[in-house]
């Protein structure tokens, strides 16, 4: 049996065989992992600090013939705190569903880890405006897995260009005056300045900006559409943050 010790983010858990839960880490060393927490349902289980929704700890997993199994772990933060905001614990949720969503089980991928758990420090000490900060994220994950937007050049001809006011779904990014215009949306020179700069944007360094309403929902139109086009599931935490703030 196979012992692997690696930083980790609960993603989520469900109920398995008797007490036992089964959850999905993302590590940092194995990348989205789900393992087996035997006990973990007992009311005095050691393990249900360590099995709670955006727990960052360091995990000790075996390797089983089929399955990982959680042996222990080690609180980093709990970032249980997220509970007591409905706007924070949505994009908490929202961000964690992005890695479920975007990551095969047993693909490292460290940089968007050290991406992930940065983003929910930032969410944590409340720096910044969260919708911005997601969508600083969501270019973050698709550069890291394998979608980035090409900006600074025309997607099509590869001619670099200043400004765009068409982004294309079909050629991951902006198009120049002269090609035909295809697989996409007009995207306003604002919208196209936004996106160029937060691509490049460390996160930590994200609280700077400041959009309005208009430029927030065009980013946030487009990167969703990106999400929905590369990746097998459509994420629905924010979808149900929205409908509550319309009500």
């Amino acid at each position: 049996m196979s012992v692997f010790k690696s930083r980790g983010v609960i993603l989520k858990a469900q109920d398995f065989k008797e007490n036992d839960k089964l959850i999905w880490i993302f590590t940092e060393k194995l990348g989205k992992v789900s393992a087996v927490v035997k006990g973990a349902r007992k009311s005095r289980s050691k393990y249900l600090p360590i099995t709670l929704n955006f727990c960052f700890s360091e995990y000790v997993l075996f390797k089983g013939k089929s399955m990982f199994i959680l042996n222990e772990g080690q609180i980093i933060e709990s970032f249980q705190d997220f509970l007591n905001d409905l706007d924070i614990l949505t994009y908490a949720s929202y961000l964690s569903e992005l890695i479920d969503i975007s990551m095969v089980e047993g693909e490292s991928n460290r940089d968007l880890f050290r991406e992930f758990v940065s983003t929910f420090y930032l969410m944590k000490n409340k720096v910044g405006d969260l919708e911005i900060l997601a969508r600083a994220f969501e270019l973050k994950l698709l550069r890291y897995t394998g979608y980035g937007l090409n900006l600074d050049y025309c997607a099509k001809c590869k001619k670099r260009i200043s400004s765009s006011n068409y982004i294309s779904y079909k050629y991951y990014g902006c198009l120049c005056q002269e090609c035909e215009k295809e697989g996409g949306r007009k995207i306003s020179p604002a919208s196209y300045s936004t996106l160029n700069y937060l691509n490049k944007l460390p996160l930590g360094k994200v609280h700077r900006v400041s959009l309005n309403a208009n430029v927030k929902r065009e980013i946030y139109e487009i990167l969703s559409e990106f999400i929905s086009n590369d990746f097998a599931k459509k994420p629905k935490s924010l979808e149900i943050l929205n409908l509550l703030k319309k009500e």
